[in-house]
């Protein structure tokens, strides 16, 4: 059978499956997406306004061609849609110069040739003196980087792909996936319905929906808070969004609309999640205390006292590299899963892998480092 002439099921259209959606409609696959509730809703991963796009990577600098390939696509969604889906205003990637994390980004950065600048603590203070600069510190500017829309950008790939000819079940739960002997079965409480392959972008569902998954993805409830500036400096000529490395690891992206500034945290900082169909979505006053360390710490000219606060959910895997490729022992079931927080920016060159996997059985794209094909992980 041809790839053009493949169905392949779309199972939990957000942040990845949207995307998925997209590229395999635009090979002129059969795409059918299930979503339990519709893209772009706020009840895992993507919600929260901004998501921060960088090219440089923390982690591991093998991320790097999988980001210049997102890069690309993002440019592409945005040319087909006319819609501004990301805006690039740099990014900040700040801490201490004898932390490992700084040593990672700068060998990335030297090892692809990407478009940045050194910054150290004088010259940091005086460019962005809405931050507060210890002894030691320096930070690394990101050109080619800045944030996301991310409801905006799940619901534009999500209508591109049904002007593509995808359709999609908003408001439909999948319960089961089987795989048989010449596609794979999808189960809703509508009935079955039989597909070449699956792609299975489901975020926090993934232990629901796959219980005897050989690897473990610990879904975790995060948290995004909004403060107001009581100076001018956070929108100034430059609006970058930032990373601090350390003492505590956390994130922010001044708002798009020039109030406030969104401030979100690590993993070790999120509790678990428990159940996601129950997501506590109520923030306690004690779990703002850390919020208001770090403003005092680090951004002294935000008010304290948080706007708006949102609870979304992400999922980690223990190693916080994800699971893209088959699933073991049922060959036409793609899963991505686990992004550990590091997915948004990528999502349209999973999407595009993804489409590679279910049409073509595998990618020209470098995943081994990721692929389910190759985890030693238990």
């Amino acid at each position: 059978m041809s790839a053009a002439r493949k169905r392949v099921a779309v199972v939990g259209v957000g942040t990845m499956g949207s995307q998925a959606a997209w590229r395999l409609a635009a090979r002129g696959a059969e795409v059918v997406g299930y979503d339990r509730f519709a893209p772009g809703h706020d009840r895992s991963a993507a919600g929260g306004e901004t998501r921060i796009f960088r090219s440089a990577h923390f982690e591991d600098s093998r991320y790097v061609p999988l980001l210049r390939h997102a890069d690309a696509l993002w440019e592409q969604l945005q040319q087909e849609t006319g819609r501004e889906l990301r805006r690039l205003t740099g990014c900040l990637l700040m801490g201490p110069t004898d932390h490992h994390q700084m040593a990672t980004v700068l060998e990335s950065i030297a090892e692809h040739g990407l478009d940045h600048e050194v910054l150290d603590a004088e010259l940091l203070a005086k460019r962005f003196p809405q931050f507060r600069i210890e002894d030691g510190d320096a930070a690394v500017l990101d050109r080619r980087a800045g944030f996301i829309r991310p409801e905006l950008t799940i619901q534009t790939a999500a209508r591109r792909a049904e002007e593509l000819g995808a359709r999609i079940h908003r408001y439909t739960t999948v319960r089961e996936i089987v795989p048989v002997a010449d596609g794979v079965e999808i189960r809703t409480d509508a009935g079955s319905e039989h597909f070449d392959t699956a792609v299975v972008t489901v975020g926090p569902w993934v232990n629901d929906l796959l219980p005897d998954l050989p690897w473990e993805v610990d879904i975790r409830r995060l948290i995004s808070a909004w403060y107001v500036p009581t100076t001018d400096a956070w929108f100034g000529e430059e609006r970058p969004a930032f990373i601090r490395t350390a003492p505590t690891h956390f994130y922010g992206l001044p708002s798009p609309d020039g109030v406030s500034v969104k401030l979100g945290l690590s993993r070790a900082l999120h509790r678990p999640a428990g159940d996601p169909n129950r997501l506590d979505r109520e923030v306690a006053p004690e779990e703002l205390e850390i919020f208001t360390e770090l403003i005092g710490r680090h951004m002294p000219d935000l008010n304290p006292d948080p706007t708006r606060l949102s609870v979304y959910m992400e999922g980690y895997t223990e190693s916080s590299r994800p699971l893209v490729g088959p699933l073991p022992g049922a060959e036409n079931v793609v899963l991505l899963a686990g992004f550990s927080g590091h997915g948004f920016k990528l999502s349209p060159a999973f999407g595009d892998i993804a489409a590679d996997l279910a049409l073509d059985g595998t990618t020209p794209r470098p995943i081994d480092f990721i692929s389910t094909l190759d985890r030693a992980e238990a």
